[in-house]
């Protein structure tokens, strides 16, 4: 059975002051007044059926899931006592499935990406979802067309095509955030792609994988998984998962599994637009510039003299921003905090949410 689990659990740092502990980013209406949480449930719809659509975030956003997505069963919200980064939440997920569904099948997506156009997206995950119908050993990954040498996302190397499943191929390896020239080099090739953190997995194949690699992560998602039916559920979440070694699933998964005999790792490539909402300029990048390339987010009220180059929010429609002469900056509001950055030091901004006052961060 084709399940679909999206990972709602980051912090969002890097879009600060909007982005918070108590409301990160995907919870957060930043795209056309709708949150990426919401966008990434509706990209299920004609994919995965609703009532196989599971969201994995922190317990304590419960209801804002709800809120943002109201369609979710409460049953289908896998509520995390704290993060433990992305190998349990997929673990978590995987443990629950198996108990229920033994030929469980399930995508995991991610919350913090615009993706179009969707027939494409719903094509190339329905060929992931059938590689592992066919073999259950796969772990299927899938790698976005590159449009520039990005030296900030992860590259996938495609290998030999895989038979009876056209434009899939075998995984040739994984490369991390290479340098300028290197990834030039892999543009030229039109045989890397980005990763994109999305994969699709058979529930008790990962769950075996996952033993061999993380002995004692095993046995705790088997406790879970144990009590998850029963009165029990919160008590033994609450106690064996913060004890979980925190690692990525990259880490913990995908890399070792490269070198397992045991394990076939296939790419789908993804040949989209696929924007990765983590700062505030590519959130501007989906956001129409006018003449002067000063973007503004939907709500903002703005007037400007002579400025260039901005991306301009505020959660506040009366609150207007009024710019002279500005360039290249990153200008927001909110109605306790007020950002102004260089876009070029857009990066440095996860490292002022450390800096704040307790109640800002």
């Amino acid at each position: 059975m084709r399940h679909a689990m999206i990972m709602a659990g980051g912090s969002g740092t890097r879009l600060w002051p909007v982005s918070r502990l108590d409301r990160p980013k995907q919870l957060v209406p930043l795209v056309d007044g709708r949150s990426l949480l919401a966008i990434s449930s509706d990209r299920l719809e004609n994919v995965v059926d609703a009532d196989r659509r599971w969201i994995c975030t922190g317990e304590r956003f419960r209801d804002q899931v709800r809120a943002a997505v109201p369609n979710i069963d409460d049953q289908r919200i896998l509520g995390e006592p704290c993060g433990r980064d992305t190998l349990n939440a997929v673990g978590l997920t995987a443990a629950v499935l198996a108990a229920t569904d033994p030929e469980a099948i399930f995508a995991v997506l991610t919350a913090d990406h615009l993706i179009e156009p969707l027939d494409v997206f719903a094509d190339r995950l329905d060929r992931g979802f059938q590689l592992v119908e066919d073999d259950p050993g796969r772990f299927v990954t899938f790698s976005i067309t590159p449009t520039h040498p990005a030296t900030g996302f992860g590259y996938v190397e495609q290998g030999d095509p895989i038979e009876g499943h056209p434009e899939c191929h075998v995984a040739k390896r994984f490369v991390e955030k290479p340098d300028r020239e290197t990834a030039e080099a892999y543009l030229a090739s039109g045989t890397f792609g980005w990763n994109s953190g999305m994969f699709i997995y058979h529930a008790a194949t990962v769950l075996d994988t996952i033993g061999r690699y993380e002995p004692e992560t095993r046995e705790g998602l088997d406790r879970i998984a144990a009590a998850w039916n029963t009165p029990d559920r919160s008590t033994v979440l609450e106690a064996v998962y913060p004890e979980l070694r925190k690692i990525s699933v990259d880490y913990g998964l995908m890399e070792p599994a490269s070198r397992d005999e045991q394990v076939s790792i296939c790419v789908v490539p993804m040949p989209l637009s696929w924007i990765d909402v983590g700062s505030w300029p590519s959130l501007g990048d989906t956001l129409d510039p006018d003449d002067a390339g000063i973007r503004v987010a939907t709500g903002t009220a703005h007037t400007d003299l002579g400025s260039r180059d901005l991306v301009v929010f505020s959660d506040d429609p009366d609150h207007r921003i009024c710019t002279i002469g500005c360039e290249d900056l990153v200008i927001v509001r909110t109605g306790d905090a007020t950002l102004i950055c260089r876009t070029d030091q857009a990066q440095r901004v996860k490292d002022m949410a450390g800096e704040v006052p307790e109640r800002l961060r």
